[in-house]
């Protein structure tokens, strides 16, 4: 009670006193920003975009030259249909969108991304209503059809948020989490050996299970650990303790896609950009190229975490084999809802392996989920206690911002605009690998790690033999920097998971924040790329055989 007290704060104070969820002096400053943003005409840069014909990294509408048309195409259908079939009163009557009229649409795309981050990082509006304001905002400046917009929400990525925190709220009723703990840490004895051992470990299991799905099954049982380490130590909360924890495993997870193409779904786009380009490459050629860079980026995440967070932690050491030990020892015997939930569970993680990710992942964790009120393992109360809809909602809404930006054009003139900066001597030779592996490694924070490949591919790869160097680089440069989305919660799955989930198991307070992803991710981000430059593109990739291209 005395937390909410202070969080009610003095109702005196008046409209302009900040508390959580409300902070009006930011939402001026970006209600400002914003209409700063929306006024200023849109750039030539821009206009150029919109206008120039068959523009590589957009895939046009059937029929269109340009993206103006295809945006006509799907926001004004019929006068669209008219013009390209010739009937006279259509093309400059103004029911078509003009070239200005769309790049200044993916300029307000542009202004809605940025002051979305921007409400999401300081928490001006609680995040359900930035989700909800991303929504109005298409709507209202009819950026994507009513309809268009819902489906932009409903992804299958949302679906599999939603369903693997309800899948994780019946793994920890049922106390199956224990028995998994017990399985992957009875051999992690200390905070060392999560960091040196246990977190290079995990990637490499990464580049061939869904990392989405490690991530969501061992937050319960982390979160486990936790709680009963602080209650041994007589510690109400251990802040750097959770962070320790949740974003060890969410970033170490993160970075096993460069180890096989089957590790998501930007590894096939880049597969088959290579095909297109004909210079395919095979799983174990990727495999090949990428997996040495894994444990080693790994390591290093593991030994940052701990070199920052073990001071900060006011436990003195953590054991995860004697917690999950002690918890299993207690537990009854196996059986009832818990072997029903375990036979759910194995029976999910064979189905996300099998049909892969082409058939998605969504739709077998929402089977589970049936399956579980089927075998009364979870309520309904249960989803509305234990699934923080809000973090659900927040992936729906830069869902449906990445559907808005790659549609208007905006995500393409970011890339370009990214490629463009780049400095002369990044165009040549190795160094192109290491610019492109800086353009998708920021632009994977703000975007799904699939659209960023699928925007910036088309582009960088004809820039390998203007700069005279093997175009497997530049495309393996450019996915595997796709899986450095460490300092946004929207930048991945992953980090939304780990945010929801991340709660106290008794308190249900969230033990993230929003910065906690900048303050620690962007440090990770930096290494990551430290380790694919120096010890990847310039270490062993040197004395590593290419396959000659012609």
């Amino acid at each position: 009670m005395k937390h909410h007290s202070e969080v009610a704060g003095n109702p005196g104070a008046g409209i302009w006193a900040s508390r959580p969820g409300y902070k009006p002096v930011l939402l001026l400053i970006a209600a400002l920003a914003f209409a700063v943003l929306v006024i200023l005409p849109p750039p030539q840069s821009m206009l150029d975009l919109v206008s120039r014909v068959d523009p590589s990294g957009y895939k046009l509408s059937q029929g269109c030259q340009t993206i103006t048309d295809s945006i006509n195409k799907k926001l004004r259908p019929n006068v669209s249909k008219q013009e390209q079939a010739g009937e006279e009163g259509t093309h400059g009557s103004g029911e078509l969108l003009t070239n200005e009229d769309t790049a200044r649409m993916a300029k307000v795309m542009l202004a809605i991304f940025v002051v979305a981050v921007f409400l999401w990082g300081t928490e001006a509006l609680p995040i359900g209503a930035t989700d909800l304001l991303v929504g109005v905002f298409l709507y209202l400046f009819a950026i994507l059809p009513i309809n268009d917009i819902s489906k932009a929400y409903m992804t299958d990525a949302v679906f599999f948020i939603f369903g693997i925190l309800v899948v994780a709220v019946g793994v920890g009723k049922t106390g199956l989490d224990k028995r998994i703990g017990l399985i992957l840490l009875s051999r992690i004895k200390n905070a060392k050996a999560f960091s040196f051992f246990f977190l290079p470990f995990l990637p490499m299991a990464a580049s061939f299970l869904s990392e989405h799905a490690l991530v969501a099954l061992l937050i319960p049982v982390l979160m486990g650990v936790y709680k009963v380490t602080c209650k041994i130590n007589g510690v109400e909360k251990d802040r750097a303790l959770a962070v320790f924890l949740l974003l060890g495993i969410c970033f170490a997870a993160n970075h096993g896609g460069p180890g096989s193409p089957a590790a998501g779904g930007r590894n096939a786009i880049m597969v088959g950009y290579l095909m297109d380009y004909g210079t395919s490459i095979s799983f174990l050629s990727w495999m090949k190229y990428g997996m040495p860079f894994v444990p080693v980026t790994a390591l290093f995440i593991g030994a940052y975490m701990y070199i920052r967070c073990k001071p900060k932690l006011r436990v003195p050491d953590f054991n995860p084999s004697e917690i999950v030990k002690a918890e299993v020892a207690r537990m009854p015997k196996f059986g009832g809802k818990e072997a029903l939930m375990a036979i759910i569970l194995v029976l999910l993680v064979a189905a996300w392996v099998i049909l892969g990710e082409e058939s998605g992942l969504g739709g077998p964790t929402l089977y589970a989920v049936m399956a579980m009120f089927l075998c009364r393992i979870i309520t309904w109360d249960d989803i509305q206690e234990g699934v923080a809809l809000d973090v659900v909602g927040l992936y729906a809404a830069a869902s449906a911002m990445g559907v808005g930006l790659k549609f208007t054009g905006g995500a393409l003139w970011m890339a370009e605009g990214f490629v463009n900066l780049l400095p002369d001597f990044m165009s040549k030779g190795d160094m192109l690998a290491v610019g492109v592996s800086i353009l998708t490694g920021t632009m994977t924070n703000f975007m799904s790690d699939g659209a960023t490949v699928a925007a910036l591919g088309p582009i960088v790869l004809p820039m390998a033999t203007l700069a005279q160097v093997h175009v497997w680089k530049v495309g393996l440069a450019c996915a595997f920097s796709s899986s450095f989305a460490n300092f946004l919660v929207v930048g991945t799955p992953n980090n939304a998971i780990a945010f929801g989930m991340g709660r106290d198991p008794e308190t249900g307070e969230r033990l993230l924040s929003v910065m906690d992803f900048i303050k620690y991710g962007l440090p990770v981000t930096i290494l990551a790329w430290l380790v694919l430059w120096f010890w990847t593109i310039f270490g062993y990739w040197r004395f590593m055989s290419w396959p000659a291209i012609n």
